[in-house]
């Protein structure tokens, strides 16, 4: 009685679930409809006043437009467009001192109604502070006092009383992310960049390049062709990277030997043997540019452990080994 009591909840739980994403999507249906319709235009004007501008993005909201416009002005800065949030009611105590006459101020309000951004909304007129409102009342206060409106559909909330914000939510979200990957783009802003603003975590490990943690100098495990197997062996065992570059003549790599490689000569005398005879030729290299996480790509492909840096002309620049790529964060 008590598990089907159980399985009856569960079901019930999955119903409700099921119904916040359906409403949801149906939201940002709307936004993606009204995008191609009458928010075409504001939205391109927001753009280009943004993107004008020699100040910053202020994002200011109360409640959840508030939660949400503190992600919005976290997303404009990481992505080259200098943001950041301003409380509404700490602007009305002091905080207006944070504004400058050449930010643009975006405002964020369902309703269009919220008192705390009265102050804000003089502020800007007073000093003719372009003002960007994201709101769903045409008619509201917000609206009537901003030079660009950016007005979404009302559409249901997932709250099943109607009252929660949900859907209003998640369009907020939407069309803020809209206006930072829009300007992102109208910047020709790059992965460098993004690495610029993402030192550290995840996203810097995976925007690093090759160059930035390869070993290089006398740390590489470098012989020259008809090094003998015996030195070569000596100097794999040295430098710990599981292989060793051969040279040529002319300093480009021409082959590599491996752990493996030696394995698999095992039933000859390597002793008598020079690395031409064990190498394999034409090894996988990558050069100083390649991101880190393309280079783990390449070693997790080819199941091998490291990989020669060379410049375009095959000389050795360095090397990089998977722990290298794990103590970063590449998995």
């Amino acid at each position: 009685m008590i598990k089907r009591a159980v399985n009856l909840v569960e079901a019930g739980a999955i119903e409700s679930a099921i119904r916040v994403v359906s409403t949801e999507r149906a939201g940002l249906d709307a936004l993606q409809q009204a995008l191609t319709g009458n928010l075409a235009g504001p939205f391109c004007k927001a753009i280009k006043v943004i993107g004008g501008i020699s100040g910053r993005v202020i994002v200011s909201g109360v409640g959840k437009s508030g939660h949400i416009g503190t992600k919005i002005a976290a997303t404009f800065a990481s992505t080259g467009t200098p943001s950041f949030f301003v409380h509404p009611a700490e602007a009305n105590h002091g905080d207006l001192g944070m504004i400058a006459r050449d930010d643009v101020i975006f405002a964020m309000s369902w309703s269009g109604e919220s008192t705390e951004l009265h102050g804000i909304l003089s502020f800007s007129r007073r000093f003719s502070i372009p003002l960007i409102a994201l709101t769903s009342g045409a008619t509201s206060t917000l609206a009537r006092e901003a030079d660009i409106v950016l007005l979404l559909p009302k559409e249901q909330e997932a709250c099943p009383h109607g009252v929660a914000p949900t859907t209003s939510t998640i369009m907020q979200l939407a069309m803020g992310d809209a206006l930072a990957i829009a300007l992102l783009e109208a910047r020709g802003f790059t992965a460098n960049d993004f690495r610029t603003f993402h030192p550290g975590g995840k996203l810097g490990a995976m925007l690093s390049h090759v160059s930035d943690i390869m070993h290089t100098g006398d740390s590489m495990p470098i012989v020259p062709a008809g090094t003998p197997m015996a030195e070569a062996i000596t100097m794999l065992s040295m430098k710990r990277f599981g292989c060793v570059g051969v040279i040529d003549d002319a300093g480009t790599l021409c082959g590599i030997v491996t752990d493996g490689d030696i394995a698999r000569h095992l039933s000859i005398n390597l002793a008598e043997k020079v690395v031409d005879d064990v190498m394999t030729r034409n090894p996988k290299t990558v050069n100083s540019t390649t991101l880190a996480t393309s280079a783990m790509g390449i070693l997790n492909q080819h199941n091998i452990s490291a990989l020669f840096v060379t410049e375009e002309d095959g000389t050795p620049l360095g090397i990089v080994h998977f722990h290298d790529l794990l103590r970063i964060g590449v998995a």
